[in-house]
């Protein structure tokens, strides 16, 4: 048995939250019955359930790669009406969310799923799901900038964990290097990096734990193979 609500969001209907004010609302039947009750448990393999009408069934998973460009929303929708992901994946018929966030002046990898209990693992911080990024900065930073990251800095009263530098290289009084964190707080590299004194000219995310971008160009998406969505959940 799972609570309603869970079994709307895995179906594709709308998010956890949105499906709680679905039921509220009483817009939903199970075996011909309105239910607005919170945490009412259904077998959705036997009951019926109906929302504004239509009998819904358990969906099928979907996993989708995307190589997000600047300039779009990490949302399903956006009410100032701003780009979001979801315009790069035409003809979409079913409801997928993005797994974690991309700034709307970031770029690079972002997943996008209807498995709620996958997106819950990936974006847990506990699951410490390694997130590598390409940074270009206005300077040329030094190994006392790069020491901040990795000892770790306090942001919203928490220090962050120690973040991994790598590939540093130097032109036009300009800094590129890759950083790679398992957190997901809000404009983490870049409150970091403003911290540490420099600001970030473009940032893109090339890896999200063993997936990279390799052959995925920009504003281009990809479905995982049944071979990585095994090795996410194995990993998590």
């Amino acid at each position: 048995m799972e609570r309603l609500q869970k079994v709307m969001a895995h179906a594709g209907v709308a998010s956890r939250r949105k499906s709680e004010e679905i039921i509220a609302e009483g817009r939903v039947k199970v075996n011909g019955e309105i239910v607005t009750e919170m945490g009412f448990k259904v077998d959705p393999k036997q009951d019926q359930i109906i929302v504004d009408g239509e009998v819904i069934s358990e969906e099928k998973k979907r996993y989708i790669l995307l190589n997000k460009p600047e300039g779009f929303i990490t949302t399903v929708s956006d009410p100032e009406g701003r780009p979001t992901v979801m315009d790069l994946i035409p003809d979409l018929k079913q409801r997928l969310y993005p797994a974690g966030r991309l700034d709307y002046d970031s770029s690079g990898l972002l997943i996008l799923t209807n498995d709620g209990d996958l997106t819950y693992k990936l974006t847990h911080p506990k699951k410490e799901v390694d997130k590598k990024y390409r940074v270009l900065a206005q300077g040329e930073l030094k190994e006392e900038d790069f020491e901040k990251f990795e000892k770790g800095m306090i942001i919203d009263g928490q220090k962050t964990a120690a973040a991994k530098i790598s590939n540093v290289s130097y032109k036009n009084d300009q800094t590129q290097f890759e950083i790679v964190i398992h957190e997901g707080r809000n404009r983490q590299v870049r409150r970091m990096a403003k911290i540490a004194g420099f600001s970030v000219i473009s940032l893109k995310r090339i890896a999200f734990a063993f997936l990279t971008l390799k052959g995925v160009k920009e504003g281009e998406f990809r479905y995982l193979s049944d071979q990585e969505v095994n090795k996410l959940k194995n990993m998590l």
